[in-house]
């Protein structure tokens, strides 16, 4: 059994719109590897190609060039989509059904009898945190609600890999909390999770590795650890004067003399409170990438 459950191979797709046909490349260049049981973020800006891609890897549209293989088989294949769980970017849900109704109707397509998917779909609820709202019509749902819902039908056949476009999408704090769990939990049970995002800090608490796409181009692929530079960008000093209340801060550049501005401050009886140095983070990485995008 291969460890590689979701491959894109030079994936790209280009679209002609509008009276004169004019060429538009909504991705030119993805390929990536996602491996058995790890959590996976797939991260760009607004319009970088993350959900063209992804359509591309549920079989959804076919790609310009490129390939794609799901848990080792060409895209589409059915055998390998029922063990793919996908939640769209904008999912439709049937408003006069309550989620237990929709979960039910998901799993019937999946296959799952009566009970089993009965069983399992109190169970989801209760995991996503819709137990209290299980037989309110989805037409009273919040946004937040509705993608609660969608995290319950991605899973309702236990799959073994699980797609998620942008999953955060209309949560509260709380929700995306709540989520980031779930990720967990499911990679704990030896799940795989790809997910789209650009809300970088769920990124950095949950992802295993992440691909950056900009411009329809995968950029970086790796570990966190090794895609951020170890390079000190600079160093936050926070002093307080004898009597005074607020505390001063200064923000050094990477190259300065730390050592030498501390002993500066305490000769003029200053009180040094916190020295901070600071990498790069996620957000400088996402931030420096998206600028090399160009026109």
């Amino acid at each position: 059994m291969s460890d590689v459950v979701l491959e894109a191979e030079s994936l790209a797709k280009t679209y002609r719109l509008g009276f004169f046909r004019k060429r538009v490349e909504a991705a030119r260049d993805v390929s990536l590897k996602v491996q058995r049981g790890e959590i996976f973020g797939f991260l760009g800006p607004n319009g970088a190609g993350k959900t063209t891609t992804i359509k591309m890897l549920m079989g959804l549209i076919r790609p310009t060039k490129g390939h794609a293989r799901v848990l080792g088989k060409p895209v589409p294949d059915l055998e390998a989509k029922q063990h793919v769980g996908f939640l769209p970017e904008s999912p439709y849900f049937y408003d006069y059904l309550t989620p237990l109704e929709f979960l039910d109707f998901c799993g019937a397509l999946c296959n799952l009898d009566g009970p089993t998917r009965r069983a399992r779909a109190r169970e989801l609820l209760e995991q996503v945190g819709l137990g209290h709202a299980a037989d309110r019509p989805m037409r009273k749902f919040s946004k937040g609600m509705l993608q609660r819902a969608g995290l319950a039908q991605a899973l309702i056949h236990d799959p073994e890999v699980v797609v998620l476009d942008e999953p955060m999408t209309g949560l509260d704090p709380l929700g995306r909390k709540d989520v980031r769990d779930l990720m967990v939990a499911l990679r704990q049970r030896g799940k795989t999770i790809f997910f789209s995002t650009h809300i970088l800090p769920d990124v950095e608490l949950v992802c295993d590795r992440v691909a950056i796409v900009v411009g329809g181009a995968v950029r970086d692929v790796g570990p966190l650890a090794k895609l951020l530079s170890p390079r000190l960008l600079g160093t936050e000093v926070v002093t307080r004067a004898a009597g005074e209340e607020a505390p001063r801060v200064a923000q050094l550049a990477g190259d300065a003399d730390v050592s030498a501005f501390i002993r500066g401050a305490l000769e003029r009886g200053e009180t040094v409170e916190a020295v901070s140095p600071r990498r790069e983070s996620l957000e400088d990485l996402f931030v420096r990438e998206a600028g090399r995008q160009g026109p």
